[in-house]
């Protein structure tokens, strides 16, 4: 079965982020791809180090081992379809969430793009500003990893828990990412795109890595 995963990473488990992931996700439900909701925020997660030991062991894992980052790796990766959720903290994601794009990014180059060719989106919660730049950091993520970006972000509008429910222009954007992304991911399904097979290009700063 076709499956979607979702990262919140609010510290609001039923936040605005959350409220704009469930749109999304209900939208998929209504296709009969198989979602699930992970929430990052609040929890204690590392940040990547630089020490390269993922180019070294090439194992699908980080070798930081005492939080959920590597639980997060291997659901991305028996994903299909991959949505980054975040409030803007300082105009930018909350430190969970960019915790996880830098591991997970790390671990999936120094694999040979693990999450190549896989759908992604992203959900922005917002008072006023910092939007374009929260969206572009978990959307860079995905064009990084050489996945499929289904249309323009979520941006919905909300300080207050559930203020979002207001921003109606936002909860119809997310009604409608959800039903592009489930027709790319049923279109996908029919015709699926070649497995990508690694190459020495897709190692291409593995020797840098480990001069640094």
């Amino acid at each position: 079965m076709t499956r979607v995963v979702a990262f919140n990473g609010s510290p609001r488990k039923e936040g605005n982020t959350s409220i704009l992931i469930e749109h999304i996700l209900a939208e998929l439900d209504n296709e009969g791809i198989e979602i699930e909701t992970i929430h990052l925020g609040g929890k204690k997660i590392h940040g990547c180090t630089a020490c390269g030991k993922c180019f070294e062991n090439r194992d699908r894992r980080c070798v930081i081992d005492d939080d959920v980052v590597n639980n997060c790796i291997e659901k991305m990766s028996s994903a299909d379809g991959i949505i980054l959720g975040s409030p803007v903290y300082f105009l930018d994601v909350t430190p969970e969430m960019k915790a996880l794009i830098d591991r997970a990014g790390f671990v999936s180059f120094a694999n040979g793009h693990i999450f190549k060719n896989k759908v992604g989106n992203a959900a922005v919660a917002l008072r006023r500003t910092g939007a374009s730049r929260t969206a572009d950091s978990m959307i860079h993520f995905f064009l990084a990893n050489e996945m499929i970006v289904s249309g323009f972000p979520v941006i919905g509008i909300g300080r207050e828990i559930g203020e979002v429910l207001h921003d109606e222009e936002g909860l119809a954007r997310a009604k409608s990412l959800g039903q592009t992304m489930a027709q790319l991911l049923n279109h996908l399904k029919l015709y699926p795109l070649p497995a990508h097979k690694p190459t020495r290009a897709d190692y291409r700063i593995t020797k840098k890595s480990e001069q640094e």
